[in-house]
């Protein structure tokens, strides 16, 4: 997000609406000079995922972008479901996303007293009522798509029934699930969301913030439309499973703003489409459950879809915000492919990651004409595109680290590598030619021999007078860092996780734990460059040839670094066939 108030950002459908809006004065500021109030409401029910990236930069960045306030706001509703754990790593995910809410850190609990109230001036006005109907006596009595709902039999009671049950119930007297207090909308609604929704239930359960003051807790549909009433926000922006449920937003407001107990104009809720991605789940129940299960290493495994997973991962946050900026906002559903994220991260990180060298599958290269027992000094830029980064030292000496696929004893045709009598050049360092190799009692190639040529060192004058093909990267033996290195992969192997496919019998039903990618994580010791031994966890570099790398943020110390594959440098999914 560019400070920049002159840079325009990108048009969408909804700065079009609020532009309209700002034009016409539709809200005037209220308390302060904020033009507009977006919020983003999370439920403390589980960790933030890639979807929740998407709003997040919407909201922050449309507040930003028209000189107003963006509100974090937490819907903690549901205490059977809500840890202070979430609330915490949810203020964390935002934070790291490059956003800052001030002073405007809200709680649907902040409010439980002035919903309470609301709703008692619901029941007084008959616009509310209790009803005793059990569950599936409820979803029968509702109807369906086709046929309108049945009124209850409780519909009726008196408006002084209907407060005594339920200051009873707010008392602790009832057993969950007896009774609920119910919208008194439209059972013959074509719309279901309006045929008396539910509006209050009954949770004998410990609330991470109010304790146990509350045994009654208003629905989310109920609390959303108070909350952004309350708080003054102009344009609720939501995603778009919420349209529907847009008529009871707007009706309810209507009652209060009647009543005289909040203020017009009344927010405006706006709609528009979720991420969908491939390659991924991003439903809470989905995520909880590969959690809960061990399928994943808790919820900031790097192969989960969470912003705790893909910082873990190395994802950089700017990777976040030009993916949301570059799939725009739409009204229309659609299936982003993961390569477009993920050629977002190798966006950012091509431009801010240092360079540095490893050996994932090491061989060891003997250079027999070196002398033992020395070492010098080789030099490589950080960063190519940046020379003002300057370069880096790198110890050579007569035995280095070499990648297995860089030797072959009989070359297939191309192969441009090392093999008996032909010349490469090792990066940074001297031409060399390889003179043969040693082998187990098995057959395996244990190392490979050469001779260097001494007037070929990189940067020297003689140095161009060898013309070679092959350009292999090395680590010295003597000084290199051994480390774990974890090459992560797609946490499932189908686009679609779960889905049905082409064949499948009609009775078939796939579960998405049945795509999850066996090889979705690799464990290997590698051997770094000596300056990559002593890197603060959470720094990324590109390994050359490799891709981008991060020290695990948990496990990686100075001494004892662990890496983490953020992305390879192409779409190797898209190469392979996958």
């Amino acid at each position: 997000m560019s400070d920049n108030k002159d840079v325009k950002a990108p048009s969408n459908f909804l700065r079009s609406i609020i532009e309209n809006d700002l034009a016409s004065g539709a809200f005037a500021p209220r308390g302060d000079s904020a033009r507009i109030r977006t919020r983003f409401p999370p439920e403390p029910n589980g960790y933030l995922h890639f979807g929740h990236a998407k709003s997040i930069c919407l909201n922050f960045g449309l507040a930003h972008d028209y000189e107003g306030a963006c509100h974090l706001r937490f819907d903690d509703t549901n205490p059977t479901k809500e840890e202070q754990e979430y609330v915490d790593a949810i203020i964390d995910a935002v934070h790291w996303l490059g956003f800052d809410w001030g002073s405007n850190l809200f709680f649907a609990s902040d409010y439980f007293d002035r919903m309470y109230a609301f709703a008692e001036y619901l029941i007084r006005n008959r616009k509310a009522y209790v009803d005793s109907l059990s569950a599936d006596e409820m979803r029968a009595y509702r109807g369906t798509l086709t046929e309108a709902g049945r009124e209850s039999p409780y519909r009726d009671r008196s408006v002084a029934e209907n407060l005594d049950l339920f200051a009873r119930m707010k008392a602790g007297e009832f057993a969950d699930g007896s009774h609920v207090l119910r919208a008194r909308v439209d059972m013959a609604s074509p719309n279901l969301n309006m045929r008396d929704p539910a509006i209050y239930r009954i949770r004998h359960a410990h609330h991470h913030r109010t304790g146990d003051a509350w045994c009654v807790y208003p629905m989310y549909t109920f609390a959303h439309p108070i909350e952004d009433a309350l708080e003054n926000i102009t344009h609720s922006v939501c995603t778009l499973e919420f349209e529907d449920q847009r008529p009871f937003y707007d009706w309810l407001l209507e009652q209060l703003c009647e009543g005289g107990l909040i203020p017009r104009p009344a927010p405006k809720q706006i709609e528009f489409s979720r991420l969908n991605l491939t390659y991924v789940v991003l439903s809470k129940r989905k995520l909880i459950q590969l959690v809960e299960e061990g399928h994943v290493d808790g919820w900031d495994d790097p192969r989960l879809p969470t912003l705790a997973g893909g910082r873990r991962r190395g994802y950089p946050p700017e990777g976040f915000r030009l993916f949301a900026e570059r799939i725009g906002v739409s009204k229309a559903d659609s299936l982003i492919e993961y390569s477009v994220l993920e050629e977002c991260m190798r966006e950012v990180l091509n431009d801010a990651a240092e360079r540095r060298v490893a050996v994932l599958d090491p061989l060891k290269l003997v250079i027999d004409n070196y002398p033992a027992g020395e070492h010098e000094a080789c030099f490589a830029p950080n960063h190519p595109l940046k020379p003002e980064l300057g370069q880096r030292s790198m110890p050579f000496g007569r035995e280095l680290w070499i990648e297995r696929e860089d030797f072959m004893e009989e070359p297939v045709k191309g192969f441009r590598r090392l093999f008996p009598g032909n010349m490469v050049r090792l990066r940074y360092g001297y031409v060399v030619k390889c003179t043969g190799c040693d082998k187990d009692e098995a057959g395996n190639v244990v190392a490979v021999h050469c001779e260097y040529m001494p007037d070929s060192k990189s940067g020297t004058p003689g140095a161009d007078n060898y013309k070679v093909k092959g350009n292999l990267h090395w680590v010295s033996v003597a000084e290199g860092v051994e480390a774990e290195v974890r090459m992560y992969d797609r946490l499932f192997a189908h686009p679609a996780p779960g889905s049905r496919r082409e064949g499948d019998a009609p009775q078939l039903e796939r579960d998405f734990l049945d795509d999850l990618n066996p090889d979705s994580v690799k464990l290997i010791r590698a051997w770094l460059e000596p300056s990559l031994g002593e890197v603060a966890p959470e720094s990324r570099f590109q390994f050359e040839r490799h891709g981008y790398f991060v020290a695990d943020r948990i496990d990686s110390q100075p001494g004892k670094p662990v890496f983490n594959r953020t992305v390879t440098l192409k779409d190797s999914w898209a190469r392979s066939g996958k």
